[in-house]
């Protein structure tokens, strides 16, 4: 028997942009298949009449419904889809204990059980069923599109391949057995230390103050997680951060084993100047290449967009496309 929490959801606008007067919104909760329940927001069409293509979701990787997801529901439907944006199980307003942890196994469960209650929902139609995943979320995405035959398109935005980076580093700077080992040895030390003082470290979000000599993409990720904004008090990356040792099974995982085998349509967005689009190009590449479900499969590069530009510059997201593409596929 599934068995739903009681959540403390905030019932008025919290969000870091505008409430749309196009749309009724409204707070929900569903359960995945592992007892959590997870906190959404739904976003309806004003004035529905019959059963309407759904959407879900989420990203990037330790944002909450607050920031980019729910921008993006929201903008879909206005454009004439039920989209709803959920906190990932532990994080933000969602169930899960001990908190701030994640599993990829559990992500991409948490996007299933969005299916899940897209599917049952009454004003929305359970044959035409997309999801969009945003930053690392755009990878548990793809890897959902991989397993779950319900989701007929899938999009990522500015995605992260999460396993590739936790087990190589960025730019794949750390891709050698030594350097991982040396991560699991600080992993598992901090696992007994924690064991210890009967708490979960916690790696800090986003370095706050931002030192002059940052990296490029480090300053890309102050501007939005740590300014008006995008700075949202429920964001892991706008304050403490996951657990340290939350990285353990991302690094032995690989996702995207079989994305040569997704028969539905994806359409992979990313900014040409991101640190992070050659995460995008070598997993559209991977998917594409020698598979025979190539023909509905897209990667479309945005001229000069940084990761973040994605996140929430309504001016340079592809929400025309974005919305053709759901269009075409959710027929």
């Amino acid at each position: 028997m599934m068995k739903a929490e009681s959540l403390n959801m905030t019932q008025e606008w919290d969000k870091t942009f505008p409430r749309s007067e196009n749309v009724d919104h409204r707070k929900i909760s569903f359960v995945n298949h592992f007892g959590i329940t997870l906190a959404a927001d739904l976003y309806l069409p004003k004035n529905i009449t019959g059963k309407l293509p759904a959407i879900a979701v989420s990203g990037p990787f330790g944002a909450c419904k607050e920031q980019s997801s729910g921008l993006y529901a929201q903008e879909m439907a206005e454009r004439g889809f039920i989209a709803m944006a959920f906190d990932p199980s532990f994080t933000g307003e969602s169930g899960g204990y001990p908190r701030a942890m994640h599993s990829p196994d559990i992500d991409v469960e948490d996007f299933q059980a969005a299916v899940d209650y897209l599917s049952c929902l009454e004003q929305a139609d359970p044959d035409r069923i997309g999801i969009i995943g945003i930053c690392g979320w755009g990878g548990m995405a793809l890897q959902t599109a991989c397993i779950d035959t319900r989701v007929k398109a899938t999009v990522t935005s500015t995605m992260y391949d999460m396993s590739r980076v936790a087990g190589n580093g960025y730019f794949d700077s750390a891709d050698n057995e030594e350097a991982r080992h040396r991560m699991r040895v600080d992993i598992c030390t901090q696992r007994t230390a924690d064991y210890l003082s009967g708490q979960y470290a916690r790696q800090g979000g986003v370095v706050d103050p931002l030192p002059e000599d940052a990296p490029f993409f480090v300053k890309d990720y102050y501007d939005y997680y740590k300014t008006a904004r995008g700075y949202h008090p429920r964001s892991l990356n706008s304050n403490d951060g996951w657990t340290v040792n939350t990285q353990t099974s991302l690094m032995n995982t690989r996702l995207f084993t079989y994305s040569g085998e997704i028969r539905s349509a994806v359409l992979m967005i990313h900014g040409e100047r991101a640190h992070s689009c050659y995460l995008s190009r070598d997993t559209y590449a991977n998917m594409t290449q020698n598979s025979q479900y190539a023909d509905n499969k897209e990667l479309m590069i945005i001229p000069g967009a940084v990761h973040t530009d994605l996140y929430d510059r309504k001016d340079i997201i592809p929400f025309d496309r974005i919305q053709q593409f759901f269009e075409e596929n959710l027929k």
